[in-house]
């Protein structure tokens, strides 16, 4: 038997839509097939299965959240809206009745339930969302027109008088998804004829508006308008869905970066990203090449001009002046949905072009931010996933929060298995390591992965085969394993010669017995901003390390002469994937005496206060910083001494004192206040 290697430099990160399992002849679940070629595929949510490992844990927590929601809660300001009798107890948070975005978490709920249905066969959570999307038919029939929001009509009125309202569009574009995904992944065909009633009144609505009163409208936030449209078109088959999809083209924001033209500082962040994915769903299925170059011009500047070391973006959730990025760190950094759209855009962009540094990409979002942005202990969610040092994480409550990033956080973990596994006519791509296994059906295959990483660094691939099938398997050798990389098959070293950021491929007959061993050597690194060398971050492999603060406390600096960080960090042993700083190098401003610094996983740190990003100074600048403390400290007691009075919010007694009061506002953490 001849085993063959080659090395390429292509990934397979690809959305494609998905054919109910089990179904005769079942119709296809998408008429319209892109125009462009498609050169891997992902898995259906349906054939990957999840080991233990971090990634189940997160799912098993995000699914225990979704089947404890309420829908008649849910439901609540939509029958309200709709003139139906509701007896449930409104919700809080985002979707409390006088809030004006409600009703956009049932959205995420029903895509969350379609993929969380998909990934683990719990027919619980269909028979809910099925429950929820035959609830709101009956809201939608009511109302009469096609129209379903948890909102009257009349915010569509005003956001098109250019009045002040909140992003109405924007909430209806998450019930289209969540109404698609209900009929992808749970073959729910009253979905799409609620979301294509939908599309009607919004064709009627736009229809009679110039297309400069259509762009004036658009500067309001209005999500993946654009996108759901496009979606809808291709499961329809009606050309209508897609002129409609083009309206919602916001040309202020799309033409600068079809010319290349980077003019994103300042703008709110994840306003854009949603936008940029409607026009990569666009070039699917027409073809137009501006729109190839809108979402790669701006998945390139995002990414590696705009991004933090988790992968994340935004400050105070704005696109920060990227020349000045790391002076941007703020405890509302990197809003956790602008990375859960980055990795849907990131997706697309294999499609069309597939290289590594996708895969690379996604693969540190996904550690670092997504996972990072749940409670390991509760499942809640984070909004903001703060850099400032001596932040600490501050997640969602169950009934109470139903932030943006709450709707897309409970779809994040729920989606887990589709970014693991990729096909195409020639064989399997091994893009994440991650324990889990896939069954390819129509191959007869079924592929265990079995691995403790990032614990470890390695991974066992076996093969059970209904009978000798000839395949190419494409292992990622990621961009962090600079050397060490090695892959044996059934106890024999293979010789390899890929590179860091590209794929090594195994092409065989491949039988039951079958076994591939991958070995991922990871090693301590610093990643600094590139306007500001001296403040830098430590990642293990993908993995970012963050360090205990005190509460209250600043982080330490680290003190050398010659500039060299990582000799002062070593691991703790026994602990995989923590590490110790040396006392003789972090430093705080004010005490005597250095301290030893333990640095862990940021993804596990979840109840406490950390640090990512560590200024290296030399000591006489360490010095001068502690000059310039001084002064500042003796400043402030000068203030304190002729202080009259003050009020805190949040504070209850002070604001009781001072009969502090508010008018539509409800109290909550959010970011660290």
């Amino acid at each position: 038997m001849r085993t063959m290697l080659y090395v390429l430099n292509v990934s397979a990160l690809i959305a494609t839509l998905v054919q109910p399992s089990g179904a005769a002849n079942p119709e296809p679940m998408e008429k319209i097939k892109p125009v462009i070629p498609i050169k891997a595929q992902r898995f259906s949510l349906r054939d990957v299965r999840l080991l233990d490992g971090p990634f189940k844990h997160a799912m098993e927590l995000d699914h225990r959240y979704l089947l404890s929601l309420d829908t008649e809660r849910l439901l609540h300001n939509f029958r309200i809206n709709a003139g139906l009798p509701s007896t449930a107890r409104p919700l809080g948070g985002w979707e409390a009745p006088d809030v004006e975005v409600r009703g956009h978490f049932v959205g995420h709920y029903l895509s969350a339930c379609a993929k969380m249905y998909a990934s683990t066969g719990d027919e619980k959570l269909k028979q809910n969302a099925s429950y929820m999307v035959a609830e709101l038919a009956k809201c939608q029939d009511k109302l009469g027109n096609g129209y379903l929001s948890a909102y009257p009509e009349s915010f569509i009125d005003r956001v098109e008088a250019r009045q002040r309202v909140w992003a109405p569009w924007y909430t209806l574009h998450k019930i289209y998804a969540g109404l698609l995904d209900m009929y992808l992944l749970c073959d729910n065909k009253q979905a799409l004829d609620v979301a294509e009633k939908m599309a009607q009144w919004a064709k009627r609505r736009v229809d009679r508006l110039t297309d400069q009163q259509m762009q004036a409208m658009l500067g309001t936030e209005h999500g993946g308008m654009n996108e759901a449209l496009a979606n809808l078109y291709a499961v329809s088959g009606n050309k209508e869905y897609l002129a409609l999809s083009r309206r919602f083209n916001h040309r202020a924001v799309l033409d600068p970066l079809a010319r290349r033209e980077d003019r994103l500082t300042g703008l709110h962040a994840n306003t854009q990203i949603p936008k940029i994915i409607g026009a990569a769903r666009e070039y699917e299925l027409t073809g137009d090449e501006a729109m190839r170059t809108t979402a790669s011009f701006f998945w390139d500047v995002v990414t590696k001009e705009r991004s933090y070391v988790i992968g994340g973006h935004s400050d105070g959730e704005s696109f920060s002046p990227k020349e000045h990025l790391s002076r941007y760190l703020s405890a509302n950094t990197t809003e956790t949905c602008n990375t859960y759209n980055m990795l849907k855009l990131t997706e697309h962009l294999f499609q069309w072009d597939p290289k590594a540094e996708y895969a690379d990409y996604y693969e540190r979002a996904l550690y670092n931010h997504i996972l990072a942005s749940q409670n390991p202990e509760t499942g809640m969610t984070c909004y903001y996933v703060p850099l400032r040092s001596g932040s600490r994480k501050v997640f969602s409550t169950p009934n109470g929060s139903f932030w943006c990033c709450t709707g897309t956080g409970v779809e994040n973990h729920a989606q887990y298995g589709e970014g693991i596994y990729f096909h195409d006519a020639k064989g399997i791509f091994l893009n994440l390591f991650i324990a889990s296994e896939l069954r390819w059906k129509s191959k007869g295959i079924t592929l265990r992965q079995e691995t403790q990483f990032p614990e470890a660094g390695s991974s066992r691939i076996s093969f059970t085969c209904e009978r000798p099938v000839e395949l190419a398997i494409r292992v990622r050798h990621p961009s962090w394993v600079t050397s060490g990389f090695r892959i044996t098959l059934n106890g024999r070293s293979i010789s390899d010669s890929s590179n860091p950021g590209s794929y090594a491929t195994i092409s065989r007959t491949w039988k039951t017995g079958d076994t591939l061993e991958i070995s991922l050597p990871m090693t301590l690194r610093t990643e600094a901003f590139k306007d500001d060398s001296h403040r830098l971050a430590f990642l293990y492999g993908p993995i970012v390390l963050c360090g205990e603060v005190a509460p209250r406390s600043p982080a330490p600096d680290i003190v050398s002469p010659s500039g060299h960080v990582v000799d002062a960090i070593a691991p703790v042993i026994g602990k995989p994937l923590c590490f110790t700083g040396s006392a003789k190098r972090f430093c705080v401003p004010g005490k005597e005496k250095g301290s030893e610094v333990s640095l862990n996983p940021f993804y596990r740190m979840s109840d406490r206060n950390y640090a990512v990003y560590f200024d290296v100074l030399s000591p006489e600048q360490f010095k001068a910083k502690e000059e310039a403390q001084a002064e500042q400290i003796a400043r402030r007691k000068e203030i304190a001494s002729r202080l009259v009075d003050e009020v805190l919010p949040g504070d209850r007694r002070s604001e009781r004192i001072h009969r502090f009061v508010g008018e539509t506002t409800y109290d909550g953490g959010f970011g660290d206040r």
